[in-house]
Parts: structure tokens; sequence; C-alpha cells
């Protein structure tokens, strides 16, 4: 097997294909209150081609894991299938799901059923009012029967990201810990990035890492968890002695990229090789002019061996890239 290696010596094995660029919601550090012009159908990677370019990652390429994200993959109507051929290849990938929790309530069982392993719910807020405000809809109440459900189907650990932001919800770091504890999720804050489609994140009024922990630790006991983080985003924490755990992902002030072991495919057929990438390679073009197995997973390392050393964003230089997150997946 011909794994995926870049020119800085990492290896990636944990592939995030988008399968959508459309959402439900309009959450103000990712998108406009009117939305986006979305990508056309034609433009999209079918059931069968997605299945494809996952099986030759898998099988040829050395990926391990699999997370399926948006824009929201539960609007994807073949997502149970999508997971269920996954979870058939061999080796076995971990199969996991991002997802802001709208619709989780009646798919948590069949996705389980289907072969997802665990599942990350984005969670900001659990007042209804801020929820309003920053996503633009009135949904919170389907986002808690959401976790709930994917708790009950077994979808463990059920993980909760959440992102503070100065002045909206940044008073909300110890009531979202408290309530995860209390419902046996795993909460991880995540430093907001400049990822929204208006182009408009200023570092100001971007909670660090820091300033989540000082928040949390007026509250709780927080000592580093033990053991090697190895390419994991998060930083662990537990809590007044464990074994709960907190994560904090500082993607700007503690950047991991040195770490990094992810590959992203968008909705589109695109690999990405950073989230702050402002080059793609296309598997969409040579999958339907006909490219074997063998000639796209030859594109597939090549276009990883190009991955930079670092997202940049502290560099005089950083350009912020042209495709949002939902655009991308996460």
């Amino acid at each position: 097997m011909h794994v995926l290696v870049d020119d800085h010596g990492r290896t990636a094995t944990d592939l995030r294909v988008s399968l959508t660029d459309r959402c439900n919601l309009r959450c103000s550090y990712c998108m406009p209150p009117e939305g986006l012009d979305w990508l056309p159908k034609p433009e999209l990677l079918t059931d069968e081609e997605v299945v494809r370019l996952v099986r030759i990652g898998v099988t040829e390429l050395g990926i391990t894991e699999v997370r399926f994200t948006g824009g929201e993959p539960l609007l994807r109507r073949g997502l149970p299938g999508l997971v269920a051929a996954a979870a058939a290849l061999r080796p076995r990938p971990e199969i996991s799901l991002t997802t802001n929790g709208i619709g989780l309530d009646r798919l948590a069982a069949p996705l389980a059923a289907a072969g997802l392993d665990r599942v990350n719910v984005s969670l900001d807020t659990l007042d209804p009012a801020t929820f309003r405000r920053l996503a633009h809809r009135d949904r919170l109440a389907d986002v808690l029967r959401g976790l709930a459900a994917a708790h009950a189907a077994g979808l463990a650990p059920v993980k909760v990201n959440a992102v503070l932001m100065r002045g909206i919800n940044d008073h909300e770091a110890v009531p979202l810990l408290r309530y995860c504890l209390d419902h046996g999720y795993r909460l991880r804050f995540i430093e907001q990035m400049p990822l929204d489609a208006q182009h408009g994140w200023d570092r100001a009024g971007m909670i660090t890492a820091d300033e989540i922990l000082d928040r949390l630790g007026a509250a709780f006991a927080l000592v580093p968890a033990d053991g090697e983080r190895g390419s994991a985003p998060a930083e662990s924490f537990t809590v007044d002695g464990g074994p709960e755990r907190v994560g904090v992902i500082g993607s700007v002030t503690r950047p991991f990229c040195g770490a990094c072991d992810r590959v992203r495919l968008t909705a589109d057929g695109q690999i990405r090789n950073c989230l702050f990438a402002t080059e793609e390679s296309d598997l969409r073009g040579a999958l339907r002019a006909g490219a074997s197995d063998a000639e796209l997973a030859e594109r597939w390392r090549t276009a990883v061996r190009r991955k930079r050393a670092g997202h940049g964003i502290d560099d005089p230089g950083f350009l912020q890239p042209v495709r949002p997150m939902s655009a991308i997946g996460g």
C-alpha cells in the first residue's frame, strides 16, 4: 500500500468527506443570514462516486478514519447507504459524522445500524434567543433532541463542538460544560477560525484557548490529561479529577499543523490538504473521464505530497480561502 505522505513526512490517515455544501442553519461564523449560492447538483459527486473514492482511500492509500461532513451531511438522502458502504470496506475504517444535529433524532438509530461509530454535534449555546441570533433559525430544541438520540443509539462518545464569540455566547463556557457533563457528552471548545463566507473574521473577536481555559478554571479543576496527544486536534483536560474530560482546539493560537493527519474531499470532488488551503486538486474530472483506480490513487498521492507545513494564519501574507467552511467540510 502506497500511503498518503507529504513532503514534510506527515501521513494522512483521516479523510473528511463533504457530502453537500447546503445547510439548514445560517451560523454567523460560517455564512450570511440569506445563505449562499449552492453548488449545482451535476457538480456534486454521486453516491457511487463518493463510495469509489472512499474505497480507494481506504484500500489503496491507508485511510483509517472516514468522517462525513457538510455543509450539513444529514441533508444527503443517501447518507445511511454511504455509511454502510464505508463500514463494509476491509480494512474497516472508523466512521464518524459531523453535524448540526437537526434531524439526528430520526437518523441516529438508522445510522448506527448502518455502521456509524460516533458523532460530533455543534452546540454553541443553551439559550434559545442566543441560538436564534447565531444561527438565524429557532432550532435549539431539535439539536438537543438529536444529541439525546445519538447517545441512546450508542454513538459514543457523543462529542459536542462549541465556538465561543465575544459578547455573544462567551459567558456560556461553564454552563455548556455542566450540561455536557450531566448528559454524558464530551465537550470540545474550538477557537473561531477565518472560514466565514463574509470574510468578517476578526482576531480581536475570537475567544482564545487561554481565555476558554481561564473561564472553565474558575468553576472546575482542570488537569492536562495523561497520554500522547498525537494528531488529535484537541488538548484534553480531566475535569474535577476525572474521568470526565473537556477538550480545547486552539487552531489559531495553538496550531497543531506539525502532527496533522487529515485530508479533505469536497462535495464536488476536490482534494484539499488543509481547511485554509488556497489550492485544490481535482479528482472528479479524472474520475468522470474514465481514470482507473490506480490513476486516481496516484493523483491523490501527488496532491497530498504538496501539503504545506502549516496554515499560515500568522503570516503577513495569509489569505483566507475563497471557499467558506460549508463548502470545504470540517
